[in-house]
């Protein structure tokens, strides 16, 4: 196992034999690394902590670490990281919280741009992008391959729909459909379907389509949210992501956005 000299492992934590270990890293009792993840140097790991395989951390990561949050009083709680994740410069990840289930878990193939800040009890699943000083605070979920442009603030409880993409400097306070478009000008809106992720992902036309007459009528039609769901539901063909867009609004806790 390739440890550097200036680096400081817990006898206690768990390193695969295959794990690469930089200058200056710091690993804590609890941790765990799969097999061909690298610490490149400076990164910091503690806590009940388990890393996947293939991963890499770049210089100055803090993961696994004690949450923002007052009314954390030590608990044993959790993180967890997938596989092949790129964790970039001065990433936080911060383990989970009585209130939230006791686990912040990041999954595979996903991309962590420098400074991003993940708060307690996050969830994001896999093949998300976060852009530089990405921030969410505790308890987002974000869905399958979303992409969040840089600079956004995610207010807590917000849930991120899968392939949506978000703007950057965009302010998120309730939830954002699945495979919209959304950005912030003056105030935060949807911009219809997210038509380029789509077509690169394998969408053909026709679901497209189906999505941004769906968007359409949500947001430019003048309706109220039930007046817009019973006009979908009767002109707009009821296509697996028309129907799951359906199902994100009525399963939402803290309205949508428009």
């Amino acid at each position: 196992m390739p440890i550097h000299p200036t680096a400081i492992v817990n006898p206690a934590a768990e390193i695969s034999p295959e794990a690469d270990v930089g200058p200056y890293c710091i690993i804590g009792a609890d941790v765990r690394v799969g097999a061909r993840t690298r610490l490149m140097a400076h990164v910091f790991l503690e806590g009940r902590l388990e890393v996947g395989e293939d991963n890499i951390f770049y210089p100055y990561s803090s993961i696994g670490v004690a949450p923002q949050d007052l009314k954390y009083a030590g608990e044993a709680s959790e993180t967890r990281i997938g596989h092949r994740n790129k964790i970039r410069e001065f990433v936080t990840i911060n383990r989970g919280t009585t209130g939230g289930g006791m686990v912040t878990a990041v999954g595979s193939d996903n991309l962590l741009m420098a400074y991003v800040h993940v708060a307690h009890d996050v969830i994001i699943t896999d093949h998300v992008i976060l852009a530089n000083n990405v921030t969410f605070a505790g308890h987002v979920y974000v869905g399958e391959y979303a992409n969040i442009g840089g600079h956004c603030g995610i207010h807590q409880f917000c849930r991120i729909g899968r392939h949506a993409i978000i703007g950057s400097y965009s302010v998120i306070n309730q939830d954002v459909l699945p495979f919209s478009k959304t950005a912030i000008t003056r105030e935060v809106g949807v911009y219809g379907a997210n038509r380029v992720g789509l077509e690169r992902r394998g969408f053909d036309a026709d679901r497209i389509e189906a999505l941004q007459n769906a968007l359409r009528v949500l947001t430019r039609a003048g309706l109220n949210t039930s007046q817009a769901i019973a006009r979908i539901e009767d002109e707009v063909p009821q296509t697996d992501e028309v129907r799951e867009i359906l199902e994100f609004i009525r399963t939402s806790k803290h309205g949508f956005i428009k």
